[in-house]
């Protein structure tokens, strides 16, 4: 049974929530292996990459199990629930919602069985913009959904499932060129391993091989834990089949690579490796970067654990001031189902991090971060660094000013709340209160990469998305629970499911209709007290 829909978050300040991790997937074939355990232990390591909910499939040849909950890996299995999935294939998940709520139906991997007497497990990183097209194709074919999940997810294999006379490697290869957006696959059935990515490779997929299998995961650092060598990365527009019989690779689509640039940023563990770049060496070539683009005259350089220290190693060595620790994290505070109660609340960020006075005291600070979403959580560490003792506070941020929301897996604030969106730098400086605030440029962040600038996706950055996405309601994380609110489903009839979907393309033209037909609006004049609101701290 689910534990409750509990509020995870990553964040140092829970009111502040800033930019949320894609989900983390898992894959293994190994027969004589104890595969679940090895599913537990890669989910263990991608654990960073979603927090809401945790679940595992598995398959002993004769059917497929999958055991799902709310929490963190950690509280969702145990030892005699590991011991009860056996079998000689599994795939796992690690979830943070970008499409449908945080419910125990929408926790992966989703399961469905065809006619034909099989059954198809899905776990899924990314997230697809044309969900709504696929809902109203699943509609329309008066398919059997999962009445009670409201993710891309589920439609997709929804979708693998309505094939019964194809195998499921056809299926696939008939359903995947039909998405659009960000997807790395794991999927199973009852004797094959699956995975398969979007042919702009948007998300990590790699492939490792074990001893006496194989294994397929969204890090190489998920690999190094259960001992798989690295292999390669699963190829953009391609799907692997992993069987008795061997490895089968099919294109079902032509490579377009756009891999995400916040991966390198934040996203990814510091000891993975994307598109043959370490993460942590990346992070620190960027902090080198930040000190030649923004130098300042300071004593000490500090990061915010964990995403800003390997940023802050890099300045410190470019610039020559030395580096310090000058916060320190709470570990075991994690994500809890626990909501801290108002007096806390009020103290911040101090639940999860608090300076170290006798290192900050007299001293004038340069502090690096990797962003800055809202700017709350900066403007509380700044705070917090004053009443500590600095004398001065200069920001670094070890990415450029993220503008534009996310529509391919990560979930950030929506645009209006983006302080960058409405602030110049200088106002962002103000409003968290630093003395200096330096981002660092877009052609710094890529070449420390070591990418071509052409085969990233760089959207929160420039607001150039890639893949093309639909207009106005047609995207966004609760889509479907709209449909299926207008719908009544599951009761409706296929023809009132797919009218819900037109009637929220209808809402979306006469929105557009409404807009070019009102008059501009007058200027607004602020009121006493409140002209300079937008520009207070």
């Amino acid at each position: 049974m689910p534990r409750g829909d509990g509020r995870l978050t990553d964040d140092l300040d829970p009111q502040d929530r800033g930019p949320q991790d894609a989900c983390g997937v898992f894959g293994v074939w190994a027969p004589e292996e104890e595969v679940a355990k090895l599913t537990y232990f890669g989910l263990f390591a991608l654990q960073h990459r979603g927090q809401e909910a945790a679940g595992i499939a598995v398959s002993d040849g004769s059917g497929v199990v999958v055991y799902k909950d709310l929490g963190l890996v950690s509280q969702v299995f145990d030892e005699p629930t590991l011991a009860s999935l056996r079998g000689h294939l599994a795939i796992g998940h690690t979830r943070y919602s970008t499409t449908g709520g945080s419910n125990w139906e929408n926790a992966q991997p989703t399961i469905r069985a065809t006619t034909a007497g099989t059954t198809i497990a899905l776990a899924h990183n990314g997230n697809l913009v044309n969900t709504a097209e696929l809902a109203r194709e699943v509609a329309e074919r008066g398919l059997e959904a999962d009445s009670a999940a409201t993710s891309d997810t589920a439609l997709v294999t929804t979708l693998l499932a309505s094939r019964p006379d194809l195998s499921v490697e056809a299926a696939a290869m008939e359903v995947l060129p039909r998405l659009r957006g960000a997807f790395s696959f794991v999927f199973m059935d009852e004797s094959t391993l699956y995975a398969a990515r979007d042919p702009q490779g948007v998300r990590p997929l790699v492939l490792g091989r074990m001893e006496r299998g194989w294994a397929v995961a969204s890090e190489t650092a998920a690999l190094d834990i259960v001992g798989a060598s690295f292999v390669r990365e699963v190829e953009p527009g391609e799907i692997l089949a992993i069987d008795e019989h061997g490895l089968r690779s099919t294109r079902f689509a032509v490579p377009e690579p756009k891999g995400c640039l916040f991966e390198y940023v934040y996203l990814a563990r510091p000891d993975t490796t994307i598109a043959g770049r370490n993460i942590y060496a990346a992070r620190v070539e960027v902090g080198r970067r930040l000190a030649k683009e923004h130098p300042v005259e300071a004593d000490l350089v500090i990061g915010v654990p964990e995403s800003g220290i390997p940023a802050a190693i890099g300045y410190a060595e470019e610039s020559g001031i030395p580096y310090s620790a000058g916060f320190m994290k709470n570990a075991y505070v994690g994500r809890t189902f626990i909501q801290p109660s108002q007096t806390i609340r009020q103290l911040g960020i101090r639940l999860k991090l608090n300076p170290l006075r006798e290192v900050v005291r007299g001293k004038r600070i340069v502090v690096i971060d990797d962003s800055i979403v809202r700017g709350n959580t900066q403007r509380a560490q700044i705070r917090m660094l004053r009443e500590a003792g600095a004398l001065e506070v200069h920001v670094r941020i070890s990415s450029p000013p993220v503008k534009w929301p996310c529509f391919y897996g990560i979930d950030f604030a929506t645009r209006a709340e983006l302080i960058a969106n409405g602030l110049e730098i200088d106002g962002i400086r103000r409003s968290i209160g630093a003395d200096s605030l330096g981002y660092v440029s877009l052609d710094g962040l890529v070449q420390s990469t070591e990418q071509p600038k052409t085969r990233l996706c760089m959207a929160c950055f420039d607001g150039q998305y890639p893949i093309e996405l639909p207009a106005g309601h047609l995207i966004g994380k609760h889509l479907l629970e709209s449909v299926g609110k207008r719908a009544s489903m599951p009761d409706a009839s296929p023809e009132a499911a797919s009218a819900a979907v037109a009637g929220l393309e209808q809402e979306y033209e006469d929105e557009q209709y409404a807009e070019s037909e009102r008059e501009p609006a007058p200027p607004l004049v602020g009121s006493p007290g409140g002209v300079d609101a937008l520009h207070r701290p």
